[in-house]
């Protein structure tokens, strides 16, 4: 009997995974998980934890709802990983309390803007193999990134080499919009496809007309040759 009233009696969120190390931080709950060569995110981070530090480890993705028990967490350091995946809702359930969120350092070429636009963190994606394209671009627009390694948003890749190896904002300022060029191939496509569909249709009128024409000729030759109504009156 007292056993199970000392499992009633101990909150769930005061546990700490046996990797990391839970400390207080001005009154809050700080868990340092940081060079553990942990592969994955730990499941048994205590649900009041406000400031998480999971960085230089060997973490490669994020799955959804990794940190949707973790309603009072601020601060998230997941920098200097090998994180090459972000599931869409990486972060749900965190989106409103998250102050900071770390990627950098990572191996990230593209994330979904999904699971970055919803959030109000101040984000840091610096040093990351990016390719840079419309949904790259959409994130720098709109999320809240941390001015000091804005500039560290390289181009790994790009549509057209010239872009490879500068920072994405020194693209960008140049002109250059990625979404317009999705655009434009997205409208080439339809134009193909609709022209596809015309032709078939041209060929498909030509085909039955010709048809047609075919069944009239044989029918005449038919007729030819039967002898007239008034031939068989005389």
């Amino acid at each position: 009997q007292a056993f199970f009233c000392l499992l009633l009696c101990v909150p769930w969120g005061s546990s700490c995974p046996p990797s990391c190390q839970c400390t207080e931080r001005a009154g809050a709950k700080a868990v340092l998980c940081s060079s553990r060569h942990l592969e994955e995110i730990p499941k048994d981070i205590p649900r009041d934890a406000v400031f998480l530090k999971l960085d230089a480890n060997s973490i490669t993705r994020i799955p959804s709802n990794a940190f949707r028990h973790l309603s009072h967490l601020e601060e998230l350091d997941l920098s200097r990983n090998a994180i090459e995946k972000i599931d869409r809702a990486a972060f749900k359930g965190v989106a409103a309390g998250l102050r900071t969120l770390d990627l950098s350092s990572n191996r990230i070429r593209s994330i979904p803007k999904e699971a970055l636009l919803a959030l109000n963190a101040k984000l840091r994606l610096a040093n990351n193999p990016w390719h840079c394209e419309c949904a790259l671009q959409e994130v720098l627009w709109e999320a809240r990134l941390d001015p000091d390694s804005v500039q560290d948003i390289t181009c790994h890749t790009a549509p057209r080499e010239e872009y490879v190896g500068k920072p994405l904002l020194q693209v960008l300022d140049a002109g250059v919009n990625f979404c317009s060029v999705r655009q434009r191939t997205t409208d080439v496509a339809m134009f193909i496809t609709m022209f596809g569909w015309f032709a078939m249709v041209i060929v498909y009128v030509i085909c039955y007309v010709r048809h047609n024409r075919e069944d009239a000729c044989k029918h005449v030759d038919y007729l030819k040759p039967l002898p007239s109504a008034q031939g068989h009156a005389e």
